[in-house]
C-alpha cells in the first residue's frame, strides 16, 4: 500500500480516536465523596447505575460507609476499577435523651414515616446544577466537632443507627452558613428526629442537610450563595444541648461531611 495512503487512514484514525483519561478528586475511603472529570459527552457508570455529566465533563458520586468491594468505573469504553480503604469507627455515648426521642411511642410512628418521605424526596433530587464540584466551606467558624461521621451511637444506653453527620458544638442563636451554593428543597421548622432542618440541592443528586436548628432564614425554592447566613444553631429534635449537625448526601448514599470541608 502507498505510504501516503497508510499516512492518511492513520490520520484518520487518530482525529477519531477518543481517549478517554478520567481525573479523580478525592479519597477512595469508605464514607468519602469524590468527583470526576472527563471528556464532555462521555458516558459514565458507576457500578452500573449511570451518572450526569456536566457539561464540562465533571460527575459526582460516594462511597458508602461500609463499602468492602472495590468500586466500577466505565468512562465511555473504558473500565477503571478502585480499591476502598476500610476505614474503623468511633462508638459514641450519649445519655440524658427524653425516652420518646429514643425508642418513639406508637402514636407519632405515622409522623416520623410522613417527616422521613420529605427527606428522601429531597435527596433524590438529581438537578442539572454542578456547585457539587465547588469547594465547601465550615457552617461555623472556629466550632468544636464533637461528634463525627461513621460513630456507633448509644443512646441512653440502647445502641441505634450509626451517626451519619457532623456535629458542631455552638451557643443557641449562632449564626450557620451554607456551605456551598444551592437550592433550597427542603425547610422544615419541627421534625421529630431532626427539630428544625434544611437541605439544599448542588446538583446531580449531591446535597447537604442542617439539623437542630433554631431558626430558619430561607425557604423552600430560595437560592443560596455559598457563606450565605441560613438560620441560627439551637437544639431542636432530638439533642441534648445547642449544637449543628451538618449531612452530606450523594442521592440516599450518606457520606461524611469532612471529606469535602477537608479538600
Amino acid at each position: 500500500m502507498d505510504c501516503k495512503i497508510i499516512k492518511y487512514f492513520l490520520i484518520l484514525f487518530l482525529i477519531n480516536f477518543k481517549v478517554f483519561a478520567a481525573e479523580f478528586q478525592g479519597k477512595f475511603i469508605q464514607g468519602h465523596y469524590i468527583i470526576g472529570k472527563t471528556s464532555p459527552g462521555t458516558k459514565v457508570l458507576i457500578d452500573k447505575k449511570r451518572v450526569k455529566v456536566s457539561k464540562d465533563g465533571y460527575f459526582a458520586f460516594g462511597i458508602s460507609k461500609d463499602r468492602k468491594f472495590d468500586i466500577i468505573i466505565n468512562e465511555g469504553n473504558n473500565k477503571i476499577v478502585k480499591k476502598i480503604q476500610k476505614r474503623k469507627y468511633n462508638i459514641q455515648k450519649i445519655n440524658g435523651l427524653p425516652e420518646k426521642k429514643v425508642n418513639p411511642p406508637e402514636e407519632v410512628y405515622e409522623r416520623i414515616k410522613k417527616e422521613n418521605q420529605l427527606i428522601v424526596k429531597a435527596r433524590e433530587i438529581e438537578s442539572d446544577l454542578d456547585f457539587f464540584k465547588d469547594k465547601f466551606i465550615m457552617p461555623l467558624d472556629n466550632a468544636i466537632i464533637t461528634g463525627v461521621y461513621g460513630s456507633q451511637r448509644i443512646l441512653n444506653g440502647v445502641p441505634k443507627w450509626p451517626h451519619y453527620g457532623l456535629d458542631f458544638a455552638e451557643k443557641t442563636g449562632t449564626p450557620i452558613k451554607a456551605m456551598n451554593n444551592g437550592i433550597t428543597t427542603l425547610a422544615e421548622n419541627d421534625l421529630f428526629y431532626t427539630g428544625a432542618t434544611l437541605i439544599f440541592d448542588h446538583g446531580h443528586g449531591v446535597s447537604t442537610l442542617y439539623m437542630h436548628m433554631d431558626e430558619i432564614f430561607v425557604s423552600v425554592g430560595d437560592h443560596v450563595k455559598k457563606g450565605d447566613v441560613i438560620g441560627t444553631v439551637g437544639s431542636s429534635g432530638r439533642s441534648t444541648g445547642p449544637h449543628l449537625d451538618v449531612r452530606l448526601n450523594w442521592f440516599g448514599e450518606r457520606l461524611d461531611p469532612q471529606s469535602v470541608l477537608e479538600n
